[in-house]
């Protein structure tokens, strides 16, 4: 009877360790499946991110070079004037400045 009882007290032990093994495989596979699942959430969200900014920064780029055709021509404008402005300021002025090196072409000094 005592033998029966010892093997009865291993089927129980072996039978429990076969319970335990199966719910620790269960938790290890839930697990497993948890991970990959918030793995692919995350990549997930990543591509949205990396969407609104590649989207934000192309409105961006967009915005600067459309105000770069308004700069570019705007800066011609003011450049144009300052040729301009230039070019009386120097006929204005040009018949002074004939005289004052005739003057010190011609005057001698000893």
């Amino acid at each position: 009877m005592e033998a029966n009882r010892g093997q009865g007290g291993i089927q129980q032990l072996l039978a429990a360790e076969q319970e335990a093994q199966q719910i620790v495989n269960a938790a290890r596979n839930a697990k497993m499946t948890r991970l990959k699942q918030a793995k692919e959430e995350a990549e997930q969200e990543i591509a949205e991110y990396r969407s609104q900014m590649d989207s934000a920064f192309q409105k961006k780029v967009a915005a600067s070079s459309g105000d770069s055709g308004a700069n570019v021509k705007r800066l011609e404008e003011e450049t144009d004037i300052k040729i301009t402005n230039l070019k009386l300021e120097g006929g204005r002025i040009s018949h002074d400045v004939v005289q004052m090196l005739l003057k010190q072409v011609t005057t001698v000094k000893n």
